[in-house]
């Protein structure tokens, strides 16, 4: 057995990150975002912060590929442009604090995040106010900087988009092809400044292939009249990943 896979196989809560990037990926099929909400709280009570981020990325880069050209489609990328712009200009700010980071602590910051936005969309709260081309570039950087320090792309544009009067396909749609974005900009990023650590990549594109089938059959289970029930049941999931992933639980 070639080492690289033996070192992937042989990392700590195999079971338990292979479940849950499925979980995700039925939710990210469905709602277009919530993966890293899912994935991130597990990942980082079993792998040190850079390489949850790497796992994070690599078991994302292949699962929504399916549903990216429809998603190009219904979506508006012009706006998704805007917000990948953004992104790539807080990123490397973010990498920074990331590698600055004790691991306890990280699991802490990733834990609360996902709390946070969990309180905040389930209340009800939504940013007001006209989405400008001003606006966009800003959320993409807070979701840039959010990428890089804890794998959490989402909340921010999350709770743009929730404010806006787009139809549920079209928000749907700007959300897979951003996380898509950040994703492709991200992978070799971190192969340039030197921080890819390619046993946890290899483990992350192996869990990509059940990723991947998740992400059709939520794609498949995607219909705007059950979306209530559907995201009633990934909130329980999302609040069930934070709670696994408190540093609480290690040692």
């Amino acid at each position: 057995m070639p080492d690289i896979l033996a070192s992937a196989l042989a990392t700590d809560g195999l079971i338990w990150l292979v479940v849950t990037v499925f979980v995700a990926g039925l939710v990210r099929g469905f709602a277009g975002f919530g993966s890293a909400m899912i994935i991130m709280p597990v990942a980082s009570s079993v792998l040190s912060p850079v390489e949850a981020v790497i796992f994070l990325i690599c078991a994302e880069l292949v699962g929504p590929l399916p549903n990216t050209p429809a998603a190009w489609r219904e979506g508006t990328p012009r706006e998704v442009g805007l917000l990948v712009l953004g992104a790539v200009i807080a990123l490397p700010l973010g990498l920074w604090a990331l590698t600055s980071m004790d691991p306890t602590a990280f699991g802490w910051v990733v834990s609360i995040s996902v709390f946070t936005l969990l309180a905040l969309t389930v209340s009800g709260w939504r940013l007001k106010g006209a989405l400008t081309q001003r606006l966009i570039v800003a959320t993409g950087a807070v979701g840039g900087f959010m990428t890089g320090f804890a794998g959490i792309p989402g909340p921010p544009v999350i709770m743009l988009y929730m404010a806006s009067t787009l139809p549920v396909k079209t928000i749907r749609a700007n959300f897979l092809l951003y996380l898509v974005g950040l994703d492709l900009i991200l992978f070799p990023l971190l192969w340039a400044v030197g921080l890819m650590n390619w046993p946890i990549a290899f483990l992350g594109m192996l869990v990509g292939v059940p990723n991947l089938i998740a992400n059709m059959i939520g794609a498949r289970l995607f219909d705007p009249s059950a979306e209530r029930l559907f995201r009633n049941v990934a909130y329980l999931v999302i609040a069930a990943s934070a709670i696994i992933g408190l540093p609480l639980w290690k040692g």
